[in-house]
């Protein structure tokens, strides 16, 4: 029952996944709040957050009954390290996935309204990304799997910048969207660092827990956060510069 449940849940994470990693690019490229960008933003918030779920589900599947659930020939059916990786790992990288797509997603709904983002569901997730972050560090740590004790450190990141926006108590003009980009960009790499790594599993297993391969999302992610954040910063920056209009009944007079 355990292994068919897995299967389910697998198939569900990859279609709800696969919909989050196309439509993930229209936001990135398109408009700041445009139709395309607002619609089908949401459309992949959305999959973020069902395909976190599905992926707790995986993962607590894969730690009932780990060499059943992944009997790749690469694992050698090492229930140690299925667990790590597959179970304790993917767990911890599904409550992130779901604490960015809803920092983020509440950051942008929010926006001039601050107070609203101190809801108990934040702070929640910021307690259960940093427990399942340590708890995964300690065991990369018990079963030698570098892999685990390096990805651990992206989830402490993760709650120090979202509680220093979440305890601000005046947000500057711009904060929320510098924490809308972050989060969501975040979620983005999450996913597609997930399809990357655990799918190599089975289409390239000799270097499926390979740390090179876990680097190209999070490379490639943080590049995205770090021009559009440069960009809105520049684009504030212009507005503030921008000499205000004459009025000619001043200067008449």
């Amino acid at each position: 029952m355990t292994v068919q449940l897995f299967h389910i849940l697998v198939w569900c994470h990859i279609v709800t996944g696969a919909i989050g990693i196309v439509a993930f690019w229209v936001p990135v490229t398109s408009q700041r709040g445009g139709t395309w960008h607002v619609r089908i933003g949401r459309i992949f918030t959305y999959c973020m957050l069902i395909t976190g779920f599905f992926a707790i589900g995986i993962s607590t599947t894969t730690l009932l009954a780990p060499v059943a659930t992944h009997p790749d020939p690469a694992l050698k059916g090492d229930a140690e390290l299925i667990r790590g990786i597959f179970g304790w790992m993917m767990q911890y990288l599904a409550i992130l996935t779901i604490n960015l797509a809803w920092f983020g997603w509440q950051a942008a709904i929010n926006k001039r309204n601050h107070s609203k983002n101190r809801e108990w569901r934040n702070y929640l997730l910021q307690i259960l990304v940093t427990v399942t972050a340590a708890h995964c560090l300690i065991r990369g740590i018990m079963i030698g799997q570098i892999l685990m004790v390096a990805i651990s450190f992206v989830g402490f990141a993760t709650v120090a910048t979202n509680m220093w926006f979440l305890l601000k108590e005046k947000p500057g003009f711009f904060d929320w969207q510098l924490e809308h980009i972050k989060a969501l960009v975040g979620a983005g790499i999450s996913v597609y660092t997930a399809f990357l790594a655990f799918g190599a599993v089975r289409l390239m297993p000799e270097v499926a827990l390979n740390p090179i391969l876990w680097a190209i999302p999070l490379v490639t992610g943080i590049s995205l956060i770090i021009y559009n954040q440069r960009m809105v910063r520049k684009r504030y920056s212009r507005a503030s510069t921008k000499p205000e209009p004459i009025d000619k009944r001043q200067v008449t007079s």
